[in-house]
């Protein structure tokens, strides 16, 4: 099967919203053509609403992290009040939080992407003449895009499976799996968006001649 038939398949397959039929489709090789103009383009797309919506940008990620964190919190908190106080225990309050975790991990990788503090190593790259920041700089953007790509396309697959299997969380009895694995390829979409974001600005700032190295700074803006 050609490479453009096995692409309009995984279309066809989105478009019918069926679980099992996206499963068989993302199984093809074009899956990583697919994939890879998918998030790229996704990316973009996101970029421009992060500029038509700077509220977005300032406060989606760390809202979904912060959000994650509490309720992770929160479950673990009553889960030993309950144990220990009413000798009693939700079974779902043991597989709910590392999900949780997962989401915040994902997301915060996006937001810290475009933080820089991912192995910037600004101490270094600062004392390198200006071609080289660049390169560096754009070098980080390729493989940051080559990674998220990769898990994109593995979790889509991951996703699928799980939704066509009807794969529930343990300890529930109709809380889907599939609900939380779907925020993985979500937040590598954004996480382009972000690179996206950091590409433009470094050609800016080469342009003008403003610093392409800054120190980094976790948590800051």
């Amino acid at each position: 099967m050609s490479l453009w038939s096995e692409s309009a398949d995984i279309i066809s397959a989105l478009a019918s919203n069926d679980a099992w039929e996206i499963r068989e489709a993302l199984k093809s090789d074009a899956a990583w053509y697919v994939g890879t103009l998918a998030a790229a383009l996704g990316g973009l797309a996101v970029m421009g609403l992060y500029r038509l919506v700077p509220f977005i940008e300032r406060h989606l990620e760390r809202t979904i992290m912060v959000v994650s964190y509490l309720a992770i919190a929160f479950i673990i908190f009553w889960g030993v009040v309950d144990r220990f106080v009413f000798s009693s225990q939700e079974p779902w309050s043991t597989t709910i939080p590392p999900l949780l975790f997962m989401v915040m991990a994902w997301f915060g990788a996006s937001y810290n992407v475009r933080l820089r503090t991912h192995l910037s190593f600004s101490e270094f790259r600062s004392r390198m003449p200006r071609g080289g920041q660049f390169f560096c700089l754009c070098l980080d953007n390729v493989l940051w895009f080559i990674f998220a790509v990769i898990v994109f396309v593995t979790t889509c697959r991951v996703a699928a499976l799980s939704a066509s299997n009807f794969q529930i969380v343990l300890g529930t009895d109709d809380v889907l799996q599939w609900w939380f694995l779907v925020t993985a390829p979500l937040a590598f979409v954004l996480m382009v968006a972000r690179l996206w974001q950091n590409f433009f600005e470094d050609v800016d700032n080469l342009k003008q001649n403003e610093p392409l190295i800054r120190q980094a700074v976790i948590g800051g803006d």
